[in-house]
């Protein structure tokens, strides 16, 4: 399994940008970008990762990291990033991975809570499919707080979930809502929903 944008990375490098629908080259500042920030997740997920062949969780693990890492934090939030998992936590040893990785000036910890009132302390929760039927009662419980909600479940990005992950073409690709990350005093790099396979505005 691959994440979406980690197959352009061959044994030979990484492949040249495609045609555009015109014909012509895409403009190159873009292309750029947009393979300076597939380089970044590749390379964090490869410092997350020491199995050739990672696990489903791993690798949303390297997503995780990576939404907190393109995620603008307001003032308010001091130097820890807290990470909750609401519900029965699929990621295991993979989740020790992010505890103490800096994002910024940051520091991510990794918790697993299982009451609502917890969640406002939290800066990203991820909603696990065992608690997926709670989400409104999660979304009530973080209104107005500065929490980035994430989930790996069909339908939540449109239910109000501000990044979803999904499996498309046995890839792990995700989807961003981006008025749920705004009503959280949230905002989410240009550069990090370049990659979205669909974005809610």
């Amino acid at each position: 399994m691959a994440a979406r944008g980690f197959d352009m990375f061959t044994r030979k490098g990484i492949r040249k940008p495609g045609l555009c629908r015109h014909g012509g080259k895409l403009p190159l500042m873009k292309s750029i970008a947009r393979l300076a920030l597939i380089s970044i997740i590749y390379i964090s997920l490869s410092a997350l990762s020491l199995a050739e062949n990672p696990t489903e969780y791993r690798l949303k693990a390297a997503f995780l990291y990576n939404f907190a890492l393109f995620t603008e934090w307001p003032e308010q939030v001091g130097n820890t990033l807290n990470l909750c998992i609401y519900g029965l936590d699929p990621f295991g040893e993979d989740l020790i991975m992010l505890d103490h990785r800096q994002v910024g000036h940051r520091w991510i910890i990794t918790h697993r809570v299982s009451t609502l009132p917890e969640l406002p302390d939290c800066q990203v929760v991820f909603i696990s499919r065992s608690a997926i039927s709670q989400l409104p009662h999660v979304l009530s419980a973080v209104q107005g707080s500065p929490v980035l909600t994430v989930a790996d479940s069909p339908g939540a990005m449109r239910q109000g979930v501000a990044l979803n992950m999904v499996r498309q073409h046995n890839r792990i690709a995700f989807e961003a809502n981006l008025s749920a990350a705004r009503a959280q005093g949230l905002s989410l790099s240009s550069r990090l929903l370049r990659l979205a396979t669909e974005v809610e505005k």
